[in-house]
């Protein structure tokens, strides 16, 4: 059975077609640039086969429209033809309180995305769109929402609750949601795996550090708390989020003059690393270079360490001890220098870095502690598509349009 795998957002769609259980990738790529004057739609496949190809690409039906006249392209070799797909999997970024699971998409589906976007103005929005141009352009074949959510729905009340009034999550639903549990999910699974915990009472940690970063608390395979909060805004330090602030700042900054879309903008996209480094970069490959000799990116990787620090120290608490801490996301699995320094003084909670493992880990599923070590430290590249792919295959198997 072949599953497409989509990740909508507002001007691209990052695709992956798979076939058997989601473990084998035929082909992947990108629609770029949607809304612009000029897109663009990059597919290659696993036998080294690539397309690109510029051109018009007004909104996400138009996109997606070519792209299916692409993706069946003799040239390519990976799909005989539209009917071979069986289902299509979403990444949703909010489920709120309604979906602790995924769900096979219909209209109840389509119109509790819709509501939640109030939660994901940013990104639920785009995912939508993806979802109603499929069941406009591939009719009958069943979509599955997989939301980022859904994951951290174990959390207790004692996690997820804030201190405030009591009216608010009543009327609004303002609470700790915690996102990049797709992400988070398949990084556990693993790590159990590795560390041959599966089915056994484990504590765990999972640090997804990229642009944007959290890091989860997962015990007996429950999430017990997850850093990132309401929205994708608190928690770590990331690219161009600040993380963890004071509530008052914003009315602050408010009293100073600064308009609400303006703050929101720069909470966005002008804070996290691009801020603490003076506007230099978002990129911790730059800041790592530059930080011998610049001020502004020593300290952004400074904060940015230290901040990673205290969360897996308090996640240690929270768990009652670690037997795992997995790293992934582009930095986590890339930057070795992050690890090391995020774990230094961690000793005490039994994490010790081996420093040639650490160095020679990047980018590759390996184990990077010591053996003397009571805690397994893991370098784990993620696949969420993975996760959405099983997902789809679970959940719209039995209903999968049988290939032609």
């Amino acid at each position: 059975m072949k599953i497409l795998v989509l990740n909508s957002g507002s001007s691209s769609i990052k695709f992956q077609l798979r076939e058997d259980h989601g473990g084998v990738v035929l082909s992947k790529g990108l629609i770029e640039r949607i809304g612009e004057p000029l897109g663009a739609i990059i597919i290659s496949t696993a036998n080294g086969r690539k397309i690109r190809k510029e051109l018009e690409l007004p909104q996400h039906t138009v996109a997606l429209q070519h792209f299916f006249e692409l993706l069946p392209s003799p040239e390519l070799q990976c799909l005989g033809s539209l009917k071979e797909i069986g289902a299509v999997g979403h990444r949703v970024v909010h489920g709120g309180e309604e979906y602790s699971d995924s769900v096979l998409i219909d209209d109840k589906a389509i119109a509790t995305i819709d509501r939640l976007s109030s939660l994901a103005p940013l990104h639920n929005p785009p995912n939508l769109k993806g979802i109603l141009a499929c069941r406009e352009l591939l009719p009958g074949v069943p979509q599955v929402a997989v939301f980022d959510t859904a994951f951290h729905q174990t959390m207790p009340p004692v996690a997820y609750m804030g201190a405030l009034p009591r009216e608010l999550y009543d009327k609004y639903k303002i609470r700790q949601y915690g996102f990049h549990g797709t992400s988070h999910r398949y990084v556990h699974q693993r790590a159990c795996l590795l560390a041959g915990l599966e089915g056994q009472p484990s504590k765990i940690a999972t640090a997804h550090l990229g642009n944007g970063c959290s890091i989860t608390a997962i015990k007996d395979g429950k999430v017990i708390d997850t850093s990132m909060g309401f929205t994708p805004l608190g928690g770590l330090v990331m690219g161009t989020r600040p993380g963890d602030i004071d509530a008052a700042l914003p009315c602050f900054l408010h009293d100073q003059g600064m308009e609400c879309r303006e703050i929101q903008h720069m909470l966005q996209k002008k804070s996290g690393l691009m801020g603490l480094s003076a506007g230099l970069s978002n990129d911790m490959r730059v800041l790592l270079e530059k930080s011998a000799t610049n001020e502004y990116a020593r300290l952004a990787v400074d904060v940015f360490c230290y901040r990673l620090k205290k969360y897996i120290g308090s996640y240690a608490a929270a768990l009652g001890g670690l037997d795992v801490l997995a790293f992934t996301g582009g930095i986590g699995e890339n930057a070795h220098p992050i690890r090391a320094r995020a774990c230094e003084g961690l000793e005490f909670l039994g994490i010790q870095i081996d420093p040639q493992r650490n160095a020679a880990g990047s980018g590759r599923e390996t184990l990077i502690s010591t053996d003397a070590a009571r805690v397994k430290v893991y370098v784990i590249p993620t696949d969420e598509e993975y996760v959405i792919a099983e997902e789809t295959l679970r959940l719209a198997g039995g209903n999968s349009r049988p290939a032609a």
